[in-house]
């Protein structure tokens, strides 16, 4: 599965243009995940010549942060399986995906 398709990429605004925005509003693009983990990573921002990405990483602890395409196309998870894009996620802001994080971030003055 390709990760992310020039249809995609377009929808993509560039690194750092949400920055005046509280990071609960910032809207997820595209959305990755391990099919033999639990970890997901809701992309809002990409730079498709650096292949870098902004956006909320779910793992062990919720973290927002960059992450690339090489990292996603590279790892696999425990079982061996492939990173893959969730083909059914509609777009929705950080808020709408993580409201419990969200609640925490607006009492964080650089992320609110």
């Amino acid at each position: 599965m390709k990760l992310i398709t020039k249809d995609l990429q377009s929808k993509f605004p560039a690194l750092y243009s949400n920055e005046d925005k509280p990071v609960g509003d910032h809207v997820v693009i595209a959305k990755f995940f391990t099919p033999d983990a639990d970890w997901t990573w809701y992309a809002t921002e990409y730079d498709p010549n650096e292949g870098t990405f902004f956006g909320l990483v779910e793992g062990f602890v919720p973290e927002l942060g960059y992450f690339t395409l090489e990292q996603l196309e590279n790892t696999k998870g425990p079982m061996g399986l492939p990173i893959e894009r969730d083909l059914y996620f509609k777009s929705a802001t950080l808020k709408e995906v993580n409201p419990t994080w969200a609640a925490e971030w607006a009492d964080t003055p650089e992320l609110a």
